[in-house]
């Protein structure tokens, strides 16, 4: 891959962003994790508390990344200040590697010697961190829409700061997202030992700690590759086989997670595993899947539908579409037996494709703006469509910020 080449004041700016951000999360985690003491701040950190004090939470949580860190850091607080240090820590991984890697592929668009190279740059930085602060959109308090019951559930933020595994496991997705799409564009002529291991390694480390990346990912990936390997006629087997076994540790690892999340010794016991139904799953938080779709993808979809051309150069555009579809799909059609059915868990791998078609939509709105390849009218309605986004999403993020509850 390219190597990074940005100004110092760039580099500055990135860790002053970074560690801005990090401050900010710190205090909404520790207000969560203390959340009685406050009587507001509603997360899932109650059940991940009780599992770092090896209490029984009435979940299953084979994925020990969070928890373990958690635990460490309890060693010299308390379990609530090591589970908001926990979160705090594996959540500013996001912004540190997506900055870094949009910054990457974006910084060469401007020539280093262009007087406007470092501007360019810190507006990067910028829309980097933006993206972990748009939401679904929403209108304002007393307007209803048609089978909306509520804002967040049942239509879904891409930025759910009220779940600490997936901030969690998110950094090390975004890592194992950017080298696949690179692996893609070369793969079938040769392979990198070091960026398949590196690959390998970061899937392993976003399994282990929410697998919910890893399913949508597999699935998207297995699909395009046997699509590739049906083209070549077979020819490109060995390639394809090189490339699978990056996922071998994975794959044994999902297996274990599997039973201990479905399995008979599982909490849900007989009644748990896994249902087929179409909608039933995702209809019990909205009465118009359709519109709920529309709401959350605005941005992403208006950037699909004016580049539909680009899915055949750009890897990322193109692998971030087909693990939205994966976790749509997923979402659409399965759902988790038991008392687990109204959690809607199949919901985190279509929010990770939420995520990743923002972030490759942002890509390419900047690369198409910076070259002039759209007319003015569509770029500034594109641009004006995800500060939409970002309005909304600077709302809700204060609102939870504030101590407000999530399944608004």
């Amino acid at each position: 891959m390219m190597k990074l080449k940005i100004s110092k004041k760039a580099k500055i700016a990135y860790f002053l962003l970074l560690a801005a951000y990090t401050c900010l999360l710190f205090v909404l985690f520790r207000n969560q994790a203390f959340h009685l003491e406050y009587e507001h701040y509603g997360s899932d950190v109650d059940a991940y508390i009780l599992e770092m004090q090896g209490i029984d939470s009435g979940f299953d949580f084979p994925y020990p990344v969070y928890f373990m860190l958690g635990r460490f850091f309890a060693l010299f607080s308390n379990v609530h200040m090591g589970a908001a240090l926990s979160a705090t820590v594996l959540n500013s991984l996001s912004p540190a590697v997506l900055s870094y890697f949009m910054l990457k592929y974006l910084a060469p668009l401007v020539p280093e010697k262009d007087k406007n190279r470092t501007a360019f740059e810190g507006f990067i930085l910028l829309i980097s961190y933006s993206l972990f602060f748009v939401s679904m959109l929403y209108p304002p308090e007393g307007i209803y829409l048609p089978g909306m019951r509520l804002r967040n559930l049942g239509v879904f933020s891409p930025n759910p700061y009220y779940n600490q595994t997936y901030l969690a496991a998110r950094g090390f997705a975004i890592v194992a997202f950017f080298l696949f799409a690179h692996i893609l564009t070369y793969y079938e002529d040769h392979a990198d030992k070091k960026e398949y291991i590196a690959f390998s390694v970061f899937l392993l480390l976003a399994t282990l700690t929410k697998p919910s990346f890893t399913f949508v990912l597999v699935s998207a990936a297995a699909v395009h590759m046997i699509v590739r390997l049906i083209i070549s006629k077979g020819k490109k087997y060995k390639e394809f086989l090189y490339l699978l076994a990056t996922a071998v540790p994975t794959f044994i690892t999902l297996i274990i997670q599997f039973g201990g999340v479905f399995g008979a010794s599982s909490h849900a016991g007989a009644d748990g595993g896994v249902g087929f139904g179409i909608g039933k799953a995702w209809s019990v938080y909205t009465g118009n899947i359709v519109l709920a779709v529309m709401l959350a993808n605005a941005f992403p979809g208006v950037v699909m539908l004016f580049n539909l051309k680009r899915f055949k150069d750009n890897k990322i555009f193109l692998l971030s579409w087909e693990v939205m579809m994966a976790g749509f799909l997923e979402f659409l059609c399965l759902y988790e037996k038991g008392d687990r059915f109204i959690h809607n868990n199949f919901a985190w791998g279509y929010i990770y494709g939420m995520f990743f078609v923002f972030v490759s939509g942002m890509m390419l709105l900047i690369e198409n703006t910076i070259k002039k390849k759209q007319p003015v009218p569509v770029l500034v309605f594109e641009w004006a469509v995800y500060v939409w986004h970002l309005g909304c999403g600077l709302a809700f993020f204060a609102m939870l910020y504030m101590g407000g509850y999530f399944y608004v």
